[in-house]
């Protein structure tokens, strides 16, 4: 493992495995991949401490960068022919206990939304670019009108965009069977049903449509609650929530499956606009014909 800076505070050290195989009907004979599984490393939020990540064949070549929204990414190429692809990520990483915000300091919904409109010779805020539609969490008028029975005339933000996390966990059904990969917020919110991926995506429409700024978060939950905690939904497998911007609080989460604010059992992976931004593994290639997918994920605390 490589090491990185940790920052000495109290706080929960997990060890964070996410191994994916891919088994083909056919050799592939040339590969390009992109995966995003190194976890973020936030001020006061969380410190990845140690991260490997072992492929299987060995890539010709492998390289990391930054993306625009500060992820850290991984790619790699296979050049020789293989019928199987493993990619296992371990990483330790701290999690510190999240502060809950001053709900009374939260600005008016309306004046944030203002603050993000351009502004000519003003200042941009850098926030106002979560504030734009995009493919899987576009801004449309279903989605405005389903969030305004939250976001009435001065109802401070972080007040309405926690009801809002409220009445969608309550009136949506988790049903892995309903959406695929593919679907995008508005057939999610005709549906009221799916998973992680389309309860984020339609909170983030439905703010951003209303003018806001919303970011879509991918990561982890701990894989097994302590005596007598309730199984999250989204443990053992990746998961996703959102995060709000507030001018006092900066980015603000909130996780819509589970009807609760992130704590200190979430691990982030990658932050972005929807899910096209972060999947944790992509890739082109030549060959292989149909594939079987395999995932799992564990978190667990580690020693330390």
């Amino acid at each position: 493992m490589e090491p990185s800076a940790s920052v000495q505070v109290p706080g929960v050290l997990y060890r964070v495995e996410h191994h994916t195989r891919y088994v083909y009907a056919s050799q592939v004979e040339l590969a390009h991949h992109l995966a995003q599984l190194r976890p973020l490393s936030v001020e006061t939020l969380q410190q990845c401490e140690q991260h490997r990540c072992d492929i299987e064949p060995v890539p010709g070549h492998r390289s990391s960068s930054l993306d625009a929204f500060g992820n850290q990414r991984l790619f790699f190429a296979c050049y020789a022919p293989h019928d199987t692809l493993s990619v296992r990520a371990v990483s330790l990483v701290r999690v510190y206990p999240t502060p809950e915000p001053r709900w009374e300091r939260s600005p008016a919904w309306e004046s944030v939304r203002e603050r993000l409109q351009y502004r000519p010779g003003q200042p941009n805020e850098p926030a106002a670019e979560f504030a734009f539609g995009s493919h899987f969490a576009p801004r449309f008028d279903e989605a405005a009108s389903y969030a305004s029975t939250e976001f009435t005339a001065g109802r401070p933000l972080l007040e309405a965009a926690h009801a809002l996390m409220h009445r969608l966990h309550a009136e949506f059904t988790y049903d892995p069977s309903s959406t695929e990969v593919h679907t995008r917020a508005p057939q999610a919110l005709q549906l009221r049903h799916g998973v992680c991926q389309d309860y984020a995506h339609v909170m983030i429409s439905a703010l951003r449509s209303l003018g806001l700024a919303a970011r879509y978060v991918s990561g982890y939950l701990r894989s097994r609650p302590r005596p007598g905690e309730e199984q999250l939904v989204g443990a053992d497998a990746s998961h996703a929530w959102v995060a709000v911007w507030c001018p006092v609080h900066g980015w603000v989460e909130f996780d819509p499956t589970n009807d609760r604010r992130p704590a200190a059992d979430y691990v982030r992976v990658a932050v972005g606009r929807d899910f096209a931004d972060i999947s944790p593994l992509r890739g082109v290639i030549r060959g292989g014909g149909e594939h079987e997918l395999q995932v799992a994920v564990n978190v667990s605390p580690a020693q330390g």
